[in-house]
């Protein structure tokens, strides 16, 4: 996903200057780099690759035609600020927000859980997403998760239980469609989002 690793420490996190980061903090960087907070550690998010860029618009397509046609939402794609508490600022690759909550989506970002997040795997970034963002979206009750990876050309679309895990809603690699259990009807075509890739 990313050409670098997927996370880094801030150089004022490093020196201990700030060892717990809220959104308040945030504000305060005067840089235009990407950074993401989870649990109160500064992280910084690299530009992504060129192939991962690809991987993106190629998904967005089908999201954005679904959305406006059926007039349901809302699609974002980074970099867009979501902020699930003010101890935890992501910054996924794809949102969508049904328009029932569009009061979520403010001018600095996206305050609350979107309804659907997409992230695209790279190998540095497979135990945050598989794992560390994972338990995050759950927590904070995101209904459903897309995983695209695109070296193994699979997605995985996981959609939230009524325990509060995720179950495999739907799967391909290499070939075939992924249907979403949030948005009733959008089906992907997986072929087309790694053609480029």
């Amino acid at each position: 996903k990313r050409t670098m690793p997927a996370t880094l420490p801030h150089p004022a996190a490093q020196r201990g200057m700030l060892r717990d980061w809220t959104y308040n903090d945030y504000l305060k960087l005067d840089d235009d780099t990407r950074y993401e907070i989870i649990n109160g550690e500064l992280l910084l998010a690299p530009a992504p690759s060129l192939g991962h860029q690809r991987v993106s618009r190629d998904l967005q397509y089908p999201f954005i035609r679904f959305t406006m046609k059926h007039k349901i939402g809302e699609v974002l794609n980074a970099p867009v600020d979501v902020i699930l508490s003010p101890r935890v600022i992501v910054q996924p690759d794809l949102v969508f927000i049904h328009k029932d909550r569009a009061d979520i989506c403010k001018e600095r970002g996206v305050f609350g859980a979107p309804d659907i997040i997409v992230e695209i795997i790279s190998p540095s970034s497979i135990a945050r997403d598989r794992h560390s963002k994972m338990k995050l979206y759950r927590k904070y009750e995101v209904k459903e998760y897309w995983l695209v990876d695109p070296a193994n050309r699979s997605v995985e679309a996981l959609r939230l239980n009524d325990a509060g895990g995720y179950d495999l809603h739907s799967s391909a690699v290499g070939r075939g469609r992924v249907e979403s259990a949030v948005l009733h009807g959008l089906r992907v075509n997986i072929q087309s989002i790694f053609s480029t890739e």
